[in-house]
């Protein structure tokens, strides 16, 4: 596997985006089709994007080096592994099963909250979780990567995710619930079949692999045995007989020691083959995602708790409650409590300083929960400041390549924003499209698909090329089944997109190569797409 692979891919497609600006001409859409001439990037821009980036969206790259620091610091608590491995060991015999509600869990959290990103918040400690289990780390990719794409296509509240969409076609955000449903369970069902089959195919090589190695080990080790058989030979040679008085006892004492070792080093290679062959049957775990082993006894209550609080807030702070249930009992609880006096004194609304209400939440936020947790965590189990640093420093270094593929897939965003050569291309395949039918379906998942890949975000990706689209398309009863395909075609796009934040953070994390994962992933990404067409197909003779 070669270093550096991910962020070679992102630069690629960095440079292939700057190609584009001088082929493309840019355009942009306001009640007509406006041509503005080509408006090439130049060489500066390449260095200049980068900050204009990290201005925007830099905080998602600081949320990650956070992320990191913060499992850094957890490596430095031996109850941390403790944790991991009583929670192995309560699945020991139901992996396949965990591994399934691990897919529907991320599925579900990332179509009602659409916190794609906050849930890197989860992954480390997942991902040591399905290695110790036994899985690979193409498993631990598919089964995170796969399951948030999932959740993204199948996207039914998280208003985040699909604000634009619901103002540029005028919908609510409750429209074709049931259709958007049943893309979330369909994939969800095809991700774990194809999952499934993964692991049972892997598994029969490994177990062919295991096979021929030990056939190789026992020839090896029994070369050495046969050469001892004949020295044996030797040592009854005729010239031996001839020899004195004097000499036969030492030449049969000869013999006797010459059989002796025979025998030791016959029994010493098998010993050998032996030791060799349990060797290969071993399965370590790389520790730079799965702290080591430490001697002791360690609670691991203040894990269960701090996991469970984080889950909590993390759902409940990303949650729609005002934009998606119309509730304002989160908004008014805020309010309550930061404007609460005491003699005179807003007490709480000093000490929380400038806080939003659950629903409003951004990823920034996450930080000050993370911060009670490695504050509870150090104080119970009394870790030393010193080891808080350094687990801290370390955590941060290592994620630093994470992060700076964010930066960089970002500056392709950049580039897409402030170059808009994309709207040429969705004219050119969306042609004179005017009603909603069987082929104007096909044609807006293949601009959805572009979309997904020109522009990371999907509120980028659908202001690209929706309010074009909604011009062309007379019938407003059509818009409905436009949002579906462009929601769900925009997911399926980050299961491969060299742009898509989740896919390529997950796999430099991993160490796994991207063509190394589209090969494994080609499949999954066809099957979805027959079950995505079938349910357009539908939705339009509906």
């Amino acid at each position: 596997m070669k270093k550096h692979n991910i962020v070679k891919v992102v630069l690629i497609t960095l440079l292939v985006f700057m190609l584009l600006t001088w082929i493309l001409p840019a355009a942009y859409y306001s009640g007509d089709f406006i041509d503005q001439g080509r408006l090439q990037m130049g060489l500066f821009d390449l260095f200049n994007y980068p900050v204009t980036a990290l201005s925007y969206f830099g905080y998602i790259a600081f949320y990650v080096m956070m992320v990191g620091g913060f499992y850094g610091i957890l490596h430095k608590i031996p109850a941390y592994r403790t944790f991991l491995d009583k929670m192995v060991a309560r699945f020991k015999g139901k992996e396949n099963l965990v591994l399934t509600l691990m897919m529907v869990v991320l599925a579900v959290i990332t179509s009602v909250c659409g916190v794609q990103l906050g849930l890197f918040l989860f992954f480390p400690m997942l991902v040591s979780i399905i290695l110790l289990m036994g899985y690979n780390k193409m498993v631990a990719a598919l089964t995170l990567v796969g399951s948030t794409v999932v959740g993204l296509a199948g996207t039914t509240y998280a208003y985040g995710n699909t604000s634009v969409i619901l103002s540029i076609l005028g919908l609510e955000i409750t429209y074709e619930t049931l259709s958007k449903v049943i893309i979330l369970v369909l994939g969800l069902v095809l991700l774990v079949v194809n999952v499934m089959l993964y692991i049972k195919k892997h598994a029969t090589e490994k177990i062919v692999k295991k096979e021929s190695r030990k056939e190789e080990i026992v020839k090896e080790e029994v070369k050495p045995v046969v050469k001892k058989t004949t020295v044996k030979k030797t040592a009854k040679k005729p010239e031996v007989k001839k020899t004195t008085k004097t000499t036969k006892p030492t030449a049969a004492k000869s013999v006797k020691t010459t059989k002796k070792t025979a025998k030791k080093t016959t029994k010493a290679f098998a010993k050998l083959d032996k030791v060799l062959v349990v060797k290969e049957k071993k399965n370590p775990v790389d520790t730079e995602f799965v702290p080591e082993v430490q001697a002791g006894v360690h609670k691991i209550w203040p894990f269960v708790v701090s996991i469970c609080l984080m889950a909590v807030v993390l759902v409940l702070a990303f949650m729609p409650w005002s934009n998606g249930f119309g509730s304002q009992a989160f908004d008014n609880a805020t309010t309550a409590v930061t404007e609460f006096e005491l003699f005179g004194f807003p007490l709480f609304g000093k000490l929380l300083g400038t806080v939003n209400a659950f629903g409003s939440w951004t990823l920034i936020d996450m930080l000050a929960v993370m911060f009670v947790v490695v504050v509870f965590l150090t104080l119970v189990y009394k870790i030393k400041l010193d080891d808080i640093f350094d687990g801290f420093t370390v955590g941060v270094k290592k994620s630093l390549p994470v992060a700076l593929l964010v930066v960089l897939i970002y500056t392709c965003l950049v580039i897409t924003t402030y170059h808009p050569f994309q709207l040429v291309i969705y004219k050119f395949i969306l042609g004179s499209v005017t009603k909603m039918n069987y082929g104007t379906a096909l044609l807006s998942t293949i601009a959805a698909f572009l979309a997904g890949v020109f522009n990371v975000e999907p509120l980028y990706a659908f202001q690209s090329v929706l309010p074009y689209l909604s011009g062309l398309l007379a019938d407003t009863a059509a818009f409905p089944t436009v949002g579906v395909i462009f929601q769900s075609v925009y997911g399926l796009a980050m299961l491969v997109a060299p742009t898509s934040v989740v896919l390529m953070a997950v796999l430099s994390y991993l160490g796994v190569s991207y063509k190394e994962w589209l090969k494994t992933v080609w499949k999954l990404l066809v099957e979805f797409l027959v079950v995505l067409l079938i349910v357009f197909a539908i939705l339009v003779l509906l």
